[in-house]
């Protein structure tokens, strides 16, 4: 079974790349986030696999990072989700991002991802949030910012869901912030990093 790929980048389309390796081309499917972070053609490009192996096919699946594969493995074993929904899970959110959604049950940010409604939303975190529960464990550390600082970052996360953002989105901004002197400092920087995303 294939688990790793090291070749050639022979070209790419929407949902699918082909690499050359020692002039077999082999067809890997892959979430659409990828492409921003590809070499030029002809490049060499490694990529983590996941091989599907059905009666009429043998598919092969692509991630430049570990993180990545594992995800889709968790994603693929929810009842409901095939490969084709959890690459657009990860076409959507990072896997820190949808951990963190995970972690914080934010269906709002699971409800943005294309094919996931409140249902699905509920199932992936009834389905995710023990299997996932030692990184899960690290996202809720990572919250702790600076000592004396918690208070803080919750007042402007909360501002910030009040404005119609979700969890995940607040705290990332929040996150980035660098200056954490006062609540409304965070709220108004939070506000230019969460603009810049949208823009």
């Amino acid at each position: 079974m294939i688990a790793y790929l090291r070749g050639k980048l022979l070209l790419w389309r929407e949902d699918y790349l082909i690499l050359d390796v020692n002039g077999v081309g082999y067809r890997v499917f892959t979430p659409s986030s990828v492409f921003g972070k590809l070499p030029p053609k002809g490049e060499e490009v490694s990529v983590y696999i996941y091989t599907s192996v059905r009666e009429d096919a043998i598919i092969l699946y692509g991630f430049l990072t570990e993180g990545e594969l594992e995800l889709f493995k968790h994603l693929i074993s929810v009842n409901g989700i095939g490969p084709k929904v959890a690459l657009g899970i990860l076409s959507t959110l990072s896997v820190s991002a949808f951990k963190k959604a995970v972690a914080y049950e934010d269906i709002k940010t699971l409800k943005k991802i294309p094919g996931i409604g409140e249902k699905t939303a509920k199932r992936l975190i009834l389905e995710l949030k023990n299997k996932l529960q030692t990184q899960i464990l690290k996202v809720e550390e990572e919250k702790v910012i600076e000592p004396g600082s918690i208070p803080m970052v919750e007042e402007a996360v909360d501002a910030l869901m009040v404005l119609g953002y979700s969890r995940t989105e607040a705290f990332g901004a929040v996150e980035q912030v660098k200056d954490k002197n006062s609540v409304e400092g965070l709220i108004r920087q939070a506000l230019k990093i969460l603009g810049q995303g949208r823009s």
